[in-house]
């Protein structure tokens, strides 16, 4: 079990690909529930902002550092060998042990289209994997008259296909809502994984890995998609930094003193 590390008010797991896909594997093999939730820093903002979504987070089985800022404030707070769990690539390495180990699983979220290309891209990559179903949702709003009675045909519909793994894709903070709200009613573990599918079936270009390697991942994205993302990138980040170096302050001032 990893240790649970504070930034910002939000949890964040000192874990490792490894760590994670086999905890995930060992949930999945004994049909349990459970949601995973790959944080970056919007994550954080928004559940500083949005209590009921902090709560989604502390009751997730895993909150994995998908963003270099998270990383470097675990390693700041203690963490010194911590590594990224970057989202879209646990999706990759998630699917190649599911492959291994005739785990089947599950794509919700994005576009039909989308999910066409993903399915031919990943069965390309793993001939092993067990694609049980996907399915592409309609829009809907959490608060929509009709989300109780939409959530249960969806759920429905993974049981049925026998998935034990749930890759959900509905964007931040939707999909981490909807997993809390389908937890314990499937026998499969999900993970919030985002862009991961626009990535994988190749709608949308990743960031060169060097971008990411020094934090830079952000301006690529915002650089693509300027009118979408620049709330998330140009306050949300500005106010993470301030919070966290607070956060930092406070425990320089608190720490015993020798």
């Amino acid at each position: 079990m990893s240790q649970r590390i504070s930034i910002v008010n939000v949890g964040i797991d000192r874990t490792s690909y490894t760590d994670t896909c086999d905890r995930i594997t060992l949930l999945a093999q004994q049909n349990k529930s459970g949601y995973v939730v790959a944080a970056n820093v919007h994550v954080v903002m928004t559940a500083y902002w949005n209590r009921a979504y902090r709560q989604v987070l502390a009751n997730a089985e895993i909150v994995t550092p998908d963003g270099m800022p998270l990383v470097w404030g675990l390693r700041s707070l203690g963490a010194k060998n911590q590594q990224r769990v970057y989202g879209p690539d646990l999706m990759l390495a998630l699917c190649d042990r599911a492959a291994q180990e005739n785990i089947p699983i599950y794509l919700f979220g994005a576009t039909v289209a989308t999910l066409h290309q993903l399915e031919q891209n990943l069965k390309s990559r793993f001939p092993n994997l067990a694609i049980a179903g996907k399915h592409a949702p309609p829009y809907f709003q959490l608060d929509a008259p009709n989300f109780a009675s939409q959530l249960n045909e969806d759920i429905q519909l993974i049981s049925k296909s026998g998935a034990k793994i749930v890759f959900v894709a509905l964007g931040c903070p939707k999909q981490e809502f909807w997993m809390s709200q389908a937890y314990q009613r499937l026998d499969a573990v999900m993970i919030g994984v985002g862009a991961a599918f626009d990535f994988h079936s190749g709608k949308i270009s990743q960031a060169p890995r060097w971008m990411m390697a020094i934090g830079l991942e952000w301006l690529y994205r915002f650089s693509q998609e300027p009118v979408r993302l620049w709330r998330r990138y140009l306050i949300n980040n500005p106010c993470f930094v301030i919070l966290f170096c607070l956060q930092h302050l406070q425990r320089i001032f608190q720490a015993p003193k020798r």
